[in-house]
């Protein structure tokens, strides 16, 4: 029995001489792992194994044992075709970043359609947004995403009409008036900005937002800790020096 489902490729990587082995977050299955034999062949050139690019969204048609750790695809089609997202340097460094974010994050392999739907549209987004918008967008997607693991950042409200000095304790998960008594937490600016991208509920708002490059990067590192806090080996992300330098 085959099944029709979404997919989103989070990484693809060569087996033998012409096979490639892809992870992909699937909107039916959650992650899993897929053999697809013959891809880099020179009878098929490079389209099938360009297919599989990470941040790619695609029409799948699945095989799938829920006792085999490695299942297998009957046909594969773009469901999106993007415009910018796989050959714009600075969009496509942004959507590599949100895919292994989202890969680091998914430790199960169950199903998630509501994280599934999220990030698809996510992508869309940036494919679809001007410069303003994308340069944002890393932040924005880095702290939406943590919601579905159950430690999105909290009790703004109360923080807000407390004190005008606001700390994010990153460890506890939650905005606060108080010194958290630990290094893991951001204050001033960097708080009242993280709050702004918490309300931010359509990326086209983001190009409300002026930010520098060394704003971002301060931004990013603290987030990616907020990760490293929350999800078992975590480990460092790949991606984020590369996408310093393009935000740069």
């Amino acid at each position: 029995m085959t099944h029709k489902t979404k997919g989103i490729v989070l990484r693809s990587i060569k087996y033998g001489e012409t096979s490639l082995v892809v992870t992909i977050f699937t909107e039916l299955f959650g992650a899993q792992t897929y053999m697809v034999n013959g891809a880099r062949t020179a009878k098929k050139g490079n389209a099938k194994a360009s297919l599989y690019q990470p941040s790619s969204i695609l029409d799948l048609e699945v095989y799938h044992n829920e006792l085999k750790g490695m299942q297998r695809i009957k046909e594969a089609n773009r469901a999106i075709i993007y415009q910018d997202n796989l050959s714009d340097v600075l969009k496509n460094s942004i959507a590599l970043y949100m895919v292994e974010l989202l890969q680091k994050t998914l430790k199960q392999p169950e199903a998630n359609a509501d994280l599934f739907y999220f990030c698809e549209d996510a992508l869309v987004q940036l494919d679809q947004s001007g410069s303003a918008v994308a340069a944002n967008f890393p932040l924005f997607f880095s702290l939406h995403l943590a919601q579905f693991f159950g430690f999105r950042l909290s009790n703004i409200e109360s923080a807000m009409h407390d004190s005008e000095q606001i700390y994010i304790d990153l460890a506890e998960g939650y905005f606060t008036t108080s010194h958290p008594g630990h290094p893991y937490f951001l204050e001033g600016e960097n708080a009242l900005l993280t709050m702004e991208l918490l309300n931010i509920m359509q990326p086209e708002e983001l190009s409300q937002l002026k930010l520098n490059q060394q704003k971002r990067r301060e931004l990013l590192a603290k987030y990616q800790e907020f990760y490293v806090l929350h999800i078992p080996d975590f480990g460092q992300m790949k991606t984020l020096p590369i996408l310093h330098e393009v935000l740069g």
